[in-house]
């Protein structure tokens, strides 16, 4: 029997501007509305960015809260996957992690620095991430390690040698950013082959990456994330709507490969992570 298929939605991200496209959402109403509907399509897990009042991203714990309560309040059960990223640059490092006190049941942990596009350094030295690791484990969060290069699988498989992180872990392969991994099928093949057995893992492709990595994804037995955060087309030339119309294509193609699409409920029980619990 094919292991149901966990669907994360990223719906905005902190680098994706409303001047690429009038589809993304930056305002809470629009946030809230956009991570419903995704998961109505069928994804099983939101990734969560924060906006401040005029759209621009921030790392902002209660805001961030606003958020959470504000998805629950539709009924929601969606696990929510909160960034502990930069805010684009705009948070520094213990800030990032200060969302963390509101105990979500999964958040990103970006596994090592990197050159992120032309103008930015993505800065996690490593005792940040031993930092946010054990802050994450006295939290009850789970990490999910986010990997832009293989040298990042090699700082979250040192993290679970030194018993920060259980193993064999839960990793988001992020192919496609400048300065990152390339998508293409001998990194993806490679990428995945470094992973500790066992582990669970999704993968993202970057702009026109999108689908040929959730293609990839699909035929090796993954799950996937798409979004607009990830890609802002749903063809060359075609702006997606929505996360949702990115989402129900996922579904449309699992159907076609006979994978089932996990619940929230499946995919807390293949994360291993207990029943929700109300916020």
């Amino acid at each position: 029997m094919s292991v149901p298929l966990v669907i994360t939605a990223a719906i905005t991200g902190s680098v994706t501007a409303a001047q690429d496209t009038p589809h993304l959402p930056i305002s809470w109403d629009a946030i809230v509305e956009e991570a419903v509907t995704s998961w109505r399509a069928g994804a099983a897990i939101i990734h969560l960015h924060a906006r401040d009042e005029d759209g621009v991203p921030t790392q902002d714990p209660q805001i961030y809260q606003q958020l959470v309560e504000r998805i629950r309040k539709r009924e929601c059960d969606a696990i929510l996957n909160l960034s502990t990223g930069s805010a684009g640059g705009r948070a520094e490092l213990d800030e990032r992690t200060e969302c963390l006190e509101l105990e979500p049941e999964l958040a990103t942990l970006d596994c090592g620095s990197m050159n992120f596009g032309d103008q930015r350094v993505f800065n996690n030295p490593f005792d940040f991430l031993r930092r946010s690791a054990a802050k994450m484990s006295a939290h009850g969060v789970l990490p999910e390690i986010e990997v832009f290069d293989a040298g990042m699988i090699a700082n979250g498989r040192r993290l679970i040698d030194e018993g920060l992180i259980k193993g064999p872990g839960v990793w988001q392969l992020c192919l496609g950013v400048k300065g990152g991994a390339p998508a293409d099928l001998e990194t993806f093949a490679h990428l995945v082959g470094r992973l500790p057995e066992g582990a669970f893992w999704s993968a993202l492709g970057v702009g026109r990456h999108q689908l040929e990595v959730n293609l990839l994804t699909l035929a090796a037995s993954g799950h996937v994330r798409t979004g607009l955060e990830d890609n802002i087309y749903y063809r060359r030339g075609e702006l997606a709507t929505s996360n949702a119309q990115l989402v129900q294509r996922i579904v449309r193609l699992a159907e076609e490969l006979g994978r089932p699409v996990a619940s929230p409920a499946d995919a807390r029980s293949l994360l291993a992570l207990g029943p929700e619990q109300d916020p």
